[in-house]
């Protein structure tokens, strides 16, 4: 079987409404990082079996990329589940995933509204470009000041206010999502029903 091309995976990754987020290759190996595609996701999920059960984007995410690792001769791997995946560790390999001004992972193309939907670690390298710029340098940051209740700081990341601002009514964040993350300048549009569900789950939810 001929080896795909990190341009061949890119398509075929499309084609799963997933993009690669960026990878990086050790000890012979090259590990692909993906997340979902922030303008068909959100649609191909709705419209795949998965939206009728319980924690439907970690079984869609599961499904999708543990069938399409098998075709690719790829070892899965997710950010959920046991055992536990590096995944914090394996972006910033990338070069692509830097820390940002408020300690959330950014990441060049997602900005702060980048995650993950698994990995394929393959036996073997795949040419891969120089990463871009830190989407960080040169930026003023409106993250910073974007939390309305200042949750994310120097001093850290405030969990309790977080959860306390989401548990009051018709807060903009549970349903629009993490306002600190809606101000980075890179983060792309997300359907708001996709942002809503994720706070949900944040929050304690069932989603």
């Amino acid at each position: 079987m001929t080896q795909p091309t990190l341009t061949d995976i890119e398509a075929q990754a499309a084609t799963r409404a997933l993009t690669v987020l960026g990878g990086f290759t050790e000890d012979g190996a090259t590990t692909l990082l993906l997340g979902p595609d922030p303008a068909t996701f959100w649609a191909t999920l709705q419209a795949a079996p998965e939206a009728r059960h319980p924690d439907p984007v970690d079984r869609y995410s599961a499904r999708v990329i543990t069938d399409w690792a098998r075709d690719l001769g790829a070892a899965p791997r997710f950010p959920f589940g046991q055992p536990l995946q590096p995944f914090v560790t394996w972006a910033l390999k990338t070069g692509r995933c830097h820390l940002s001004p408020v300690g959330l992972l950014v990441h060049d193309a997602q900005g702060l509204l980048v995650s993950f939907r698994g990995a394929l670690i393959f036996p073997h390298t795949i040419a891969l470009p120089a990463p871009p710029p830190n989407p960080c340098h040169g930026c003023p940051a409106p993250c910073r000041s974007a939390c309305p209740v200042d949750a994310l700081s120097d001093d850290g990341y405030d969990i309790p206010a977080c959860r306390d601002w989401l548990a009051t009514p018709d807060n903009a964040c549970m349903a629009q999502g993490c306002a600190a993350r809606r101000a980075c300048p890179v983060s792309p549009q997300r359907p708001v029903a996709q942002a809503a569900h994720h706070m949900r789950a944040f929050a304690g939810e069932t989603p």
